[in-house]
């Protein structure tokens, strides 16, 4: 829809025939709305075009119609006509996860044997953990973000410098949109923010603080930046919970929170992080925050709501499943350091059904946690 030409298409009729017989005639071509696939990309470009999937889903003719575009959470809310609820069926697109990134690097088999070692707790032999932590590391640096995984597959299978070229390209574009789509909100403020996540999570209490944004910062200030960024799936949102009862939702402390990246990749990219800090077999600085943003990007590409626990100083728990068996706690751990102080502490108050540990661990079950590898996240749907 970027093609101004195209979206004169849907100008003077929003009738599906009307629209269906110009493109006919534009490209000179017959088409049969049964066994064609419209495919609009980058919708958002005309409201129209969203106003008319209302007509094409209540015509009698049947129109398979696929559309496309970015930023479309904000661009909704700020349509001027009705958007055509309960015509369209929406999905959000989220980063490459990691089990899609061995099918990408042709590493299916070793997908297929990290699946069946999560239902057994059975670990890995050896050698096929070691090649998949290799993988995750690698996964780690790059992110999730198409242009980025075909870059490095094309590169065959190799960390090039043109990836610092691609994932600041894609900064660019998610840079230029912040003003060309915050309409009256203060994109500096949006870009402030945005780029204060990196500072965010570098601090051993991860919960966001206005004053890392700016020094007088407050959330009269800056709200609706961060609500900009959440509607635009460029941020990840992380309630605090002090009562982890179901439902969560309720329970929600909306003073404290934490804020991800929606891509790890990208998180690496704005911190200044090389892929030998990341491979080096020991913690360096930053590698808590890169796997906290990891593991939060997979749990919402999962769909799982993102919730975290504290008590006071004495503990913090990263993340709340909420599951059958009730809430399952879940620590995160960058490697194979397991200490479970925190899980212990919310064990005592709460006794959950058992508890999660995520780390560089291999699989395994004991004293009631169960361990997940890092490379295994995608598998809790």
């Amino acid at each position: 829809m970027q093609n101004e030409t195209f979206q004169t298409f849907f100008e003077n009729s929003l009738n599906p025939v009307d629209i269906i017989e110009n493109i006919e005639v534009f490209f000179r071509t017959t088409i049969n709305p049964e066994n064609t696939v419209f495919f609009f990309d980058e919708i958002q470009e005309c409201e129209r075009a969203i106003t008319a999937l209302k007509f094409f889903a209540e015509s009698k003719s049947h129109y398979n119609i696929i559309c496309a575009g970015s930023l479309l959470g904000i661009k909704i809310k700020r349509m001027k006509s009705a958007f055509p609820v309960g015509k369209v069926q929406i999905e959000y697109m989220y980063p490459v996860d990691f089990e899609e990134f061995l099918a990408a690097v042709g590493e299916k088999r070793l997908s297929n044997k990290i699946r069946k070692s999560f239902v057994s707790n059975n670990p890995l032999v050896t050698v096929l953990h070691e090649k998949a932590m290799s993988l995750y590391k690698t996964f780690l640096f790059l992110g999730g973000m198409p242009a980025v995984v075909r870059e490095y597959i094309e590169k065959g299978n190799k960390i090039t410098d043109n990836i610092f070229a691609v994932k600041d390209d894609i900064i660019t574009g998610y840079t230029a949109d912040m003003a060309k789509y915050s309409d009256n909100i203060n994109s500096i403020k949006i870009l402030k923010v945005y780029h204060s996540i990196k500072e965010q999570l570098a601090q051993e209490q991860t919960k966001f603080r206005y004053k890392l944004v700016e020094e007088k910062g407050n959330k009269q200030k800056y709200e609706t930046a961060i609500e900009w960024l959440l509607q635009a799936g460029l941020l990840l949102h992380c309630s605090l919970i002090t009562s982890p009862i179901r439902p969560l939702k309720p329970d929600e402390n909306n003073k404290n929170f934490k804020l991800y990246l929606s891509d790890v990749g990208l998180l690496v990219h704005l911190a200044g992080v090389t892929q030998f800090d990341i491979f080096q077999n020991k913690d360096f600085k930053y590698i808590g925050a890169l796997t906290e943003n990891f593991v939060a990007q997979t749990l919402t590409a999962l769909k799982h709501n993102l919730y975290y626990w504290t008590s006071g100083n004495e503990a913090e728990v990263d993340f709340l499943l909420s599951e059958e068996k009730g809430i399952i706690p879940c620590e995160v751990k960058s490697a194979e350091n397991v200490q479970a102080k925190s899980l212990n502490v919310y064990k005592s108050k709460y006794q959950p059904e058992y508890a999660i540990r995520i780390s560089g661990k291999n699989f395994g079950f004991e004293n009631n946690i169960k361990s997940v590898p890092l490379y295994a996240v995608h598998c809790f749907e």
